[in-house]
Formats: structure tokens, C-alpha cells, sequence
């Protein structure tokens, strides 16, 4: 491994470390920063590794400015036989960042050139900052200043943390240390915000048949409750031959659970709108507004590069361990699926994962299967699979167990099983129901 324009070896910790984080806060794509790795590539290791972790964070929690908590992870890792720690730092939203002590200026800040880091001129000292963004949801007041923080205190005690009476600073959920911003707004007990999960009959947005809302609480809160929610939208799927029974899921797990968070944080709240997640026969799409972050190209979304639209949400979804390392997302969405599933826009990004093909799920025996590949269309295929697991079913419960299909719906659709001879219907009208058709 060399050294690159978004790879620093040191053998080391330095008196320089913060000139090369603020280097890569300030370059478009952030960049890492391996200790224990020498100039020449070889590993020699770092000792003590623990305490300098710490010394790490602690230094860039309280030399940089503007605050960079959130834009920076710092990993153990195992190499040859001995510890190495990696640095990952992302691009900032509110460059030019700058070493405390000597300031916004030459001295202060830097940017990374080619495999150095560079001192930043006046002019782009004076560029960035005329640029810096100044709407992020850190810096926008909070709707309402009366709010409490319950839900987070309690799923910080969970992941065996505790907030003390510094937190709402500590999060920085405080403008000027006194007034509440968008973030504490998005955290706290009670709010407007609402993510949507929707369920269509079909394969566009014509026939809505089911709407649930998660919200008007903590954001982790109602990301837990979405997550919980598409677990068990996301159902095992079987495919039975002469040979073997293949056990599959609609979609990939850990992909699927990556773009729900993915979608989450990155967000732009400055819209007013939460993500939405919406279910298809087909497919499953999930929308997350504001396109990408300015400047950032579709390769380097794709390479993972991280710029985090709110430091401040992306620190405390790593809190909670939602978050992994700043910008393992993306990569392990494309190890399930292909690029073709993003779609760019000025205001949204949107993923699109279609329902694995040639699976049907667990309970569907030999000939059912057979007869599945008759040109069924998916609405006929979830009725039968319903009336497959649930044998003696009766139409108002078919209702609840299809995510309240409309009676009328599943009656014509029942007559159209019928007449293709794959289901009947046995017993009286009062307490009958329906079958599989036995051969």
C-alpha cells in the first residue's frame, strides 16, 4: 500500500496529526490516515494502541475548529501480527477547518495536494469560507425550544453509554450553548417529523393499500421502528427441486438494512420531509431527499467516499452502532446490487431493489411451484401463498394477512385461482374457507 491524495502512512503519533486531518477535512472526499504503517509501506505497528486512540480523539475533539466530531473514525486493526490504527476522516460541510491555536490562516489551515498536505493560501481561506454552509441542520434553530430527550437517554443506557447534564453541548445540539438546533428538534421526544412506509398492490403507485407512519418521536426511535417494520416485510423465500431446498429472502439483509440507515442520515432536513420506503410487487424503493452533496461526483459516491450531510446525526447514529465506519454503506449496498439501482436528482436519490426471481416462499410445495410459472401476476402469486399457509382461510382474513388488499380485490382475484383449478373452496359458506387444490 502507498501513500495517495486520500492516503497518509505514519509510523507514528506526531505533533502533526491535526495538520493532516484538517488536510483531509478540507479535501473533497476526506481521505485516511494509517498509524503504524511506515513511508515506505512496511508495518511496523503501534504500541500501546488503546491510549492512543484516545489521545487521537481527544486531540481532534479540541484543536480543530469548526468542530469536526462525527467527520472522523478512528479503527484497530490487526496487521501482521501487530496493531495498526486507521483514521478515517471525511469532507466537511463547513470548510475551511483549521488548527485552534494559529487559527483561519496559513498557519491554521491546510488541504491535501497530490500525497501532501498543504498550507491553504488566503484566497482559498477566503473562497471556502465564502462558501461554507450555513443552513445545515446544526446551525437552524429548533422549531421549539421546550423539548425533553427521554427516548435518547434511554437507548444511550442501552448501547452502555450515558448522557450527563453536558450532553445536549456534548452532541452539539446547542446553538451558542443556549438555544436548541434542528438536530436536537430531529432527536427529541416530540416532533413533526414522520417517516413513511407504504405498501402498493401492483407495480406503480395507483392502488395504495396499506400506509404506516413512524415518527413524531426520537429519530433513532422511529429508525428502529422502520427497521423493524421492513425485517418483517423482507420474508424467506423457498425454492424446492428433485435435489435441494434453497432458502432465500426477498432482499439482501445487511444491503437492505444499510440504505434503510443510509437514507436516514443522510437526508437533507432542511426539506422538511423524512425518507420514505415504499413496497411493490416487484420491487422495493426508498427515497432520500436532497441529491448528492456539492461536489461530489456519482464515482466517488460509489467508491464510498463519506461527506455526511449532518455530522452531528451521523456522530450519534455511531453512538448507537447504527453506523459502522463513515462510508461502509454504499460498498455494501453493490455487493448485492448493481449501480443501476440509484437513481440521481437535484433533490432526491432514490434505490430501487427488485424482489429476488426464481424462489417462492417456505410452504410452497413441488406442484405449486410448477404451476406459479403459468404466467400468475404477483398479486395472484401473494394470494396463493397466503391461502398456502393458511389453509381454510376465509376472504376477511386473506384481508388483514395481504396488508388489507381490498375485499373486492381478493374476491376477483379468488375467482381468477378457481378457474385456473389452483385453489377450491371446501366446507360450508358459513364456516368453509379455502384450499389448495389437491391433484
Amino acid at each position: 500500500m502507498v501513500e495517495t491524495n486520500r492516503i497518509e502512512h505514519k509510523e507514528r503519533l506526531t505533533d502533526h496529526l491535526e495538520k493532516e486531518v484538517v488536510a483531509f477535512l478540507n479535501y473533497l472526499g476526506g481521505g485516511i490516515i494509517y498509524l503504524g504503517i511506515a513511508k515506505d509501506g512496511s508495518v511496523v505497528g503501534v504500541e500501546n494502541a488503546d491510549q492512543v486512540q484516545l489521545q487521537i480523539k481527544d486531540r481532534l475533539r479540541n484543536n480543530i475548529s469548526p468542530s469536526c466530531l462525527g467527520l472522523f473514525d478512528v479503527v484497530l486493526e490487526q496487521r501482521e501480527g501487530v496493531s495498526v490504527i486507521k483514521i478515517i476522516v471525511a469532507s466537511g460541510a463547513e470548510r475551511p477547518y483549521y488548527i485552534k491555536k494559529y487559527g483561519m490562516s496559513e498557519r491554521g489551515a491546510f488541504i491535501r495536494t497530490g500525497s501532501a498536505s498543504e498550507p491553504m493560501s488566503a484566497h482559498m481561506i477566503e473562497t471556502l469560507f465564502a462558501k461554507r454552509t450555513r443552513n445545515s441542520i446544526g446551525k437552524i434553530k429548533s422549531p421549539r425550544q421546550d423539548l425533553s430527550f427521554e427516548q435518547l437517554r434511554i437507548y444511550y443506557d442501552a448501547a452502555g453509554k450515558t448522557l450527563n447534564e453536558q450532553f445536549a453541548k456534548n452532541l452539539e445540539l446547542l446553538n451558542d450553548d443556549t438555544v436548541y438546533n434542528y438536530v436536537a428538534y430531529l432527536m427529541a421526544d416530540n416532533n413533526t417529523t414522520s417517516v413513511k412506509v407504504a405498501r402498493y398492490n401492483g407495480r406503480d403507485r395507483v392502488d395504495l393499500i396499506q400506509s404506516n407512519e413512524y415518527g413524531f418521536c426520537s429519530l433513532i426511535k422511529a429508525t428502529k421502528q422502520v427497521l423493524d417494520r421492513i425485517e418483517v416485510e423482507n420474508k424467506t423465500l423457498t425454492k424446492i427441486t428433485s435435489k435441494e431446498r434453497e432458502e432465500r429472502r426477498l432482499w439482501d439483509a445487511v444491503a437492505l438494512r444499510e440504505a434503510v440507515i443510509n437514507a436516514i442520515v443522510h437526508n437533507d432536513y432542511t426539506y422538511e420531509l423524512a425518507p420514505k420506503f415504499e413496497f411493490f410487487d416487484d420491487r422495493m424503493e426508498i427515497t432520500s431527499y436532497g441529491g448528492l452533496p456539492e461536489g461530489m461526483t456519482q464515482g466517488e459516491f460509489f467508491d464510498g467516499v463519506s461527506i455526511p450531510r449532518s455530522k452531528e446525526i451521523m456522530r450519534i447514529f455511531r453512538d448507537m452502532e447504527l453506523v459502522e465506519q463513515l462510508g461502509s454503506g454504499v460498498p455494501r449496498i453493490l455487493r448485492a446490487y448493481a449501480k443501476e439501482c440509484f437513481q440521481f436528482s437535484t433533490n432526491y436519490i432514490r434505490m430501487s431493489f427488485p424482489i429476488h426471481r426464481g424462489i417462492e416462499p417456505v410452504g410452497v410445495n413441488e406442484g405449486l411451484n410448477e404451476g406459479l410459472n403459468e404466467g400468475l401476476n404477483e398479486g395472484l402469486k401473494s394470494l396463493l401463498f397466503a391461502i398456502t399457509n393458511n389453509p381454510g382461510v376465509k376472504v376477511k382474513d386473506l384481508a388483514s394477512i395481504l396488508d388489507f388488499r381490498p375485499i373486492k380485490t381478493i374476491e376477483r382475484q379468488i375467482s381468477q385461482l378457481i378457474e385456473r383449478k389452483l385453489i377450491e373452496r371446501r366446507g360450508s359458506k358459513k364456516t368453509g374457507g379455502y384450499f389448495i387444490k389437491e391433484e
